[in-house]
């Protein structure tokens, strides 16, 4: 081969250094109608300085057949295992023969890139496979273990986006197991790619080969998580993910706003695994790692410049979600508490209560020993203030109103932080999800609290957010929404009822209710029966008859609403026995309708086990009742009738 520091050589360090320069930087500039002008330029170099390799080696003493692809001697067959890694037992990787391969091996590399970049994946495969064969005829040395990672991270990219995701997964975890080995048995920083075509004042140093081959395994990393993934490994993609994130940072190789949306993103996974540590140490990061990225533009400031505008755009609506992941994590948090704490009826359990706070002291410890043992966000830099964050948000579920009542608040927080984006017009859908996650932080909250005059006032907070925009939705196109906004406003006006049912069974005499309570109480029970009735007759076809057969996602909301609309209709208080018989036969209409349907379709009563079963009783006992209704009210109309003669 030519002399390092012969002129040929140093001819061809120069066209692979402007190959590099048109692919990364000029290619940024080519027109629309010409995108990939630049990217041709660079292959047509990467060509030329395949021919001089090939030159270099013609008058070599090496195998004619094996010279004409520029490849060393053929390889001894790999023991059991070696091939999975990608190398043979062939010629020493940093002999000059191991060398020559790992040069070509990179020509063919970047030819490879240079197709998959302009889509012409059939012959980038081509060039890349041309890669692997130059270099598992070499053993591994620090001359070309980058390549073989990096190679091989670009064919798992490849077949990745041909949905192969088997093929994929092979390539991507022979990238992860050169590295493992490497590390284990050399772990001194390897050659760069780019450094088989610089001059020897060029190289890289220590610190910068370190730092470039651990962002090549960084990016294994990445693409293994996705992979994971979509194989629906999600414990697995979610600690590569993990593990990912934070090498991005020792590396600082990130976008502030993108790694702040991916751990944000992360915590999701572990709140619905329980693990609140973890959640809450992802959304610290984010939060704190999304700061970076500098203070939103003004809008005037945006108004001036489409850079600036779009960066405005960006912010802030990364910023939102991250913000909706932090509503995400504190309602997951109380309402967690509240399964822990209920009891077989859904109220505050207080034995248990204590029991738990008893055992709190041990939790803490245990979350200390915990934290020590996580995989932590942050540098020198940022560390200090994702632990002032975390500070200001509990991880063990609350047990009382006052730990309750701080998780609340700092949802409620974010929840402002996401409206101010996701506002009403223009994103209709993220709204109103937003202020049902309000809503839910608010039922989550009067759990916890004894006082039941105060828990109806929650409740009423939560019937004030939704019911406007319910009553403002156009049917046509957000059928489903107000579906789901309907039903949840009558389980709220019914849980209003209930309370209010409570708190007038406390007084020793029913009959001194005032007219009042009584107004407000059938208010309410009205109220609710109004919203679920409202929420059938959205299943209706448009010449109003109810479906015969329930479709499987409708199916238990339709049948738990019809319970509720005959538990309704029967605690309405009426001053007449007349309007009370009418309430109780719509009563039991809406109980028969349950029953009936449940035996003409028997699989639904899977889906309504406990509703079917009182619906049954309550088809048994009403008869009964409104014949004594009847029986009395003809009682006292012969009386009257008695009197009058």
């Amino acid at each position: 081969m030519a002399s390092v520091n012969s002129a040929a050589w140093r001819e061809v360090c120069n066209k692979f250094t402007t190959a590099q320069h048109l692919s990364d930087v000029e290619s940024l500039k080519d027109p629309a109608n010409d995108p990939f002008r630049s990217k041709y330029k660079a292959r047509d170099l990467l060509r030329e300085i395949y021919g001089s390799l090939k030159d270099f080696h013609a008058g070599e003493a090496e195998d004619e057949s094996s010279g004409e692809r520029g490849d060393p001697q053929p390889a001894e067959q790999p023991v059991d295992g070696e091939k999975e890694d990608g190398f043979g037992r062939g010629v020493s990787g940093d002999s000059p023969a191991g060398l020559r391969a790992a040069r070509l091996g990179a020509v063919e590399y970047y030819l490879g890139f240079s197709h998959v970049e302009t889509e012409e994946l059939s012959a980038g495969q081509e060039h890349l496979m041309n890669c692997m064969k130059l270099l598992e005829t070499c053993t591994m040395s620090p001359e070309n273990v980058s390549l073989c990672i990096h190679v091989r991270n670009q064919l798992g990219i490849l077949w990745a986006g041909r949905d192969e995701t088997e093929t994929a997964q092979g390539f991507l975890e022979a990238a992860e197991s050169i590295y493992l080995r490497y590390m284990k048995e050399e772990g001194s920083p390897p050659t760069d790619m780019t450094e088989y075509f610089s001059a020897e004042e060029n190289q890289l140093t220590h610190q910068e080969r370190t730092k470039r081959f651990e962002l090549a395994y960084t990016h294994t990393m990445y693409y293994l998580a996705q992979l994971y993934q979509n194989l629906g490994e999600i414990e697995r993609a979610a600690t590569y993910c993990h593990s990912t994130l934070q090498r991005q940072l020792q590396l600082n190789q990130y976008n502030p706003m993108e790694w702040a949306l991916n751990a944000a993103t992360l915590s999701q996974y572990y709140i619905t695994k329980g693990r609140y540590m973890e959640g809450r140490h992802c959304l610290s990061a984010s939060t704190v790692i999304a700061g970076l990225a500098g203070e939103v533009p003004s809008e005037a400031a945006a108004q001036e410049s489409e850079a600036e505008s779009e960066r405005r755009e960006q912010l802030r609506q990364k910023r939102a979600e991250i913000a909706r992941c932090w509503i995400k994590y504190c309602l997951n948090l109380l309402q967690d508490a509240k399964k822990l704490l209920e009891d077989n009826i859904g109220e505050l359990d207080v034995e248990r209560q204590e029991e738990l706070k008893r055992a709190r002291r041990g939790e803490e410890e245990e979350e200390e020993k915990g934290r020590k043992s996580t995989l932590l966000f942050g540098s020198e830099d940022t560390f200090d203030s994702i632990a002032s964050l975390e500070e200001k948000v509990r991880c063990l579920l609350p047990l009382d109103f006052t730990e309750a009542r701080a998780v609340f608040l700092v949802g409620q927080t974010y929840v402002t932080q996401a409206k101010e984006y996701f506002e009403i017009d223009g994103y209709v859908t993220d709204h109103i999800e937003i202020l049902r996650d309000h809503s839910a932080l608010f039922r989550a909250l009067a759990f916890f609290e004894e006082d039941l005059e105060r828990r109806c006032k929650m409740h009423k907070r939560r019937v004030d957010m939704l019911e406007p925009v319910c009553n403002d939705l156009n049917a046509q196109y957000y059928l489903l929404i107000r579906r789901q906004l309907m039903f949840e406003l009558a389980e709220t006006y019914n849980e209003m009822m209930d309370l209010k049912l409570t708190l007038a069974n406390r007084q020793t005499d029913t009959q001194a209710l005032d007219n009042h309570t009584i107004k407000k109480f059938n208010h309410l029970c009205s109220a609710s029966a109004k919203y679920f009735q409202m929420f059938l007759d959205s299943l209706c076809s448009p010449e109003g008859k109810f479906p015969e057969r329930l479709e499987e996602e409708v199916l238990r909301p339709a049948l738990v609403a019809r319970f509720r609309v005959a538990r309704l209709y029967s605690r309405l208080i009426c001053p007449g026995t007349t309007t009370q018989i009418d309430n109780l036969n719509k009563s039991l209409d809406s109980y028969k309708y349950v029953v009936q349907y449940c035996e003409a379709h028997p699989e639904a009563a899977v889906a309504v086990e406990t509703e079917l079963e009182l619906s049954q009783e309550m088809a048994n006992l009403l008869p009964i009742q409104i014949n004594r209704l009847k029986a009395k009210m003809a009682t006292n109309d012969l009386s009257t009738a008695q009197f009058t003669d």
